[in-house]
């Protein structure tokens, strides 16, 4: 029994999420003909109280479509030095849009307004980058899916609004952050311009992503996917998938986050760990003391059909995810305790 925990964007569609892709009645989405994705971005527009939705093939072009909407050539955005569009994003916010991010030192990817507003530069001194996007990731990978405070959130919205500053939030697991802390989309939608959410991690699809925003940001939006090569035909068989994942699986990731918390505690317990980071979702993130090194502990679970990520800096990760099930788990938590 393989028991994959290197990240939540390994699962394979169930087959209830299969009958419904195959089901999906299709058009050529260029052309904005294929009605299951017309319906998924309907859905997910509404569902954050926001006039427009345009479904990606991946979170990275989300994020950096909406970058390139927020920014100009030269511009400045505003990010924690966890933040997945600096680390994880090939360098596309410098590539794509030409623009730098001053990097936040915050907790766990976590930054405050305070910070914010000491970080923006004086907008008439031209020596220096024009500040004009906020940007925001929950929950934080890097920061081991750590969920924001959502009053936190409305107070760097303030900022925003007092320096005109556009407001983006990367939610590639905003689902998480959801179920854990009892929030809405709608809640989100009233305080950021554009927001990303993913659909290709805990909840379980193939493929996609969505972005939404307010309707003069995302009148340019299609333009924009197209230049990145986003343009796609008959891509309904990955938004029915989307729209399955809305209906059967969002509740699960509760399940996700208990599986975590309760290795967690195990990893706690256990002799050959230094450290475990604090655990508010589906994601793990922990360190060894000197029993073992990193490279020989990843390649002794292997040798016990187990698979984790090295994330550097001596910090290991396990993400749950909807393919990790009972058995793997009591199977895990063996493991770690017999090590």
């Amino acid at each position: 029994m393989k028991i994959d925990l290197r990240s939540d964007t390994l699962t394979k569609p169930s087959k209830g999420m299969l009958e419904a892709m195959m089901q999906a009645k299709v058009g050529d989405d260029v052309y904005k003909e294929d009605e299951t994705v017309n319906k998924l971005e309907e859905r997910v527009a509404k569902l954050f109280g926001k006039p427009h939705a345009l479904f990606f093939p991946s979170g990275t072009m989300a994020n950096q479509a909406a970058i390139k909407l927020h920014t100009n050539p030269g511009d400045q955005v505003i990010c924690d030095k966890y933040a997945h569009i600096f680390n994880y994003e090939g360098g596309g916010a410098s590539f794509n849009s030409g623009v730098s991010c001053k990097l936040l030192d915050g907790e766990r990817g976590m930054f405050t307004a305070k910070q914010v507003e000491a970080a923006i530069n004086p907008p008439d001194f031209y020596h220096s980058p024009l500040t004009t996007l906020v940007a925001v990731e929950n929950t934080t990978n890097k920061g081991g899916g750590a969920c924001w405070d959502l009053e936190e959130l409305k107070r760097i919205k303030k900022v925003c609004e007092t320096n005109n500053l556009g407001y983006h939030l990367d939610g590639a697991r905003l689902w998480n952050a959801m179920v854990e802390k009892n929030e809405t989309a709608k809640q989100y939608g009233e305080i950021f311009n554009t927001i990303s959410v993913c659909f290709s991690k805990g909840l379980g699809c193939p493929v996609g992503s969505v972005l939404v925003g307010d309707k003069k940001l995302m009148e340019k939006s299609i333009r924009i996917r197209k230049i990145f090569g986003g343009g796609m035909r008959q891509v309904g068989f990955l938004a029915a998938a989307g729209l399955y994942a809305l209906d059967n699986n969002i509740n699960l990731l509760k399940e996700d986050h208990k599986k975590a918390k309760e290795i967690a505690l195990v990893l706690n317990k256990v002799n050959y760990v230094d450290k475990v980071e604090k655990v508010e979702t589906n994601i793990v993130i922990f360190t060894l003391n000197n029993r073992f090194s990193d490279d020989v502990f990843l390649e002794t679970l292997k040798t016990k059909n187990v698979f984790i990520s090295n994330m550097g800096q001596g910090k290991l990760r396990i993400v749950t995810h909807l393919d990790y099930n009972l058995k793997m788990h009591e199977s895990l938590l063996n493991i770690l305790l017999n090590l």
